[in-house]
């Protein structure tokens, strides 16, 4: 555990920690407030994602979750839980081959694939489905995981807290 100016935080796991095989898994719900502060957050108005009448006429027959709404999901799994807090991704190359519905529980699980301690970065495998098993998500990612610097107190910034 690190202090953060002035606050007890954990950071995820270092380097040293990591090993090949080390899993997290999500089940999360994408509820219509989740979709709805993302589109707002984004300026995202795709009428695929937000209106029944259009997205009726597609080929997905009903609207959608943005597959970088399913992204964020998976970022937030790697910043808050493996490696977790302090850590950041580099690269990514994912596929979303079924599309995500609204009001949908989907599975998420991440695995640590490979660990390059010279570039401090480790790849990690990523694989979801929905509640019907219908892959929405697989790829990989480069992640650096959090260093541990010697101290993390900045007294400039006390008068802020």
């Amino acid at each position: 555990m690190v202090i953060l100016i002035g606050k007890k935080r954990k950071l995820g796991k270092a380097m040293g920690e990591l090993q090949i095989g080390d899993t997290y898994r999500a089940i999360k719900k994408i509820e219509d407030k989740d979709l709805l502060l993302y589109l707002g957050l984004t300026d995202d108005a795709n009428p695929l994602y937000i209106q029944h009448d259009y997205a009726s006429q597609t080929p997905y027959k009903q609207p959608i979750v943005p597959s970088v709404m399913v992204f964020g999901m998976v970022s937030s799994i790697i910043s808050m839980h493996l490696p977790g807090p302090g850590s950041h991704i580099t690269q990514h190359e994912m596929i979303f081959p079924n599309p995500v519905l609204h009001d949908t529980e989907v599975t998420l699980t991440i695995e640590i694939i490979a660990i390059d301690e010279d570039n401090h970065k480790v790849a990690v495998s990523v694989i979801g489905f929905d509640k019907n098993g219908f892959d929405i998500v697989s790829g990989k990612l480069y992640v650096s995981p959090p260093s541990y610097p010697n101290t993390l107190t900045a007294n400039s910034l006390d008068n802020f807290f």
